[in-house]
């Protein structure tokens, strides 16, 4: 077996004023994707900060539509509509209502 030879980069010929100019359209493109790159961390980090706005309003709005629900019902009992009535001047009615029927036999 012969020994492996290491080959020996020059480094001349990588950094020349030729071989830099031929690498100008993948530098561009790397620069290219770390604007993108950089432009989706921001975009990321808006739409959580609008989606953590957005779950508080939705929690305080959920509460006031709890709060809200708890007065209708309490203020659609019927004690407590009297109470509210009372200022007004009607009263709760205390006999059964009369049905009235059509006497003239027809069904219109």
């Amino acid at each position: 077996m012969e020994p492996i030879k290491k080959r020996k980069y020059k480094w001349s010929r990588w950094l020349s004023y030729q071989s830099i100019v031929k690498q100008i359209p993948f530098f561009l493109f790397l620069a290219l994707l770390a604007v993108v790159y950089i432009y989706n961390g921001h975009n990321a980090d808006k739409t959580i900060r609008h989606i953590g706005k957005a779950s508080s309003e939705l929690k305080d709005l959920q509460g006031e539509y709890k709060s809200v629900t708890g007065d209708v019902l309490l203020r659609s009992r019927q004690s407590e509509m009297v109470e509210t009535v009372k200022p007004l001047g009607l009263k709760e009615l205390t006999t059964e209502p009369v049905i009235l029927v059509d006497s003239t036999g027809k069904d219109d």
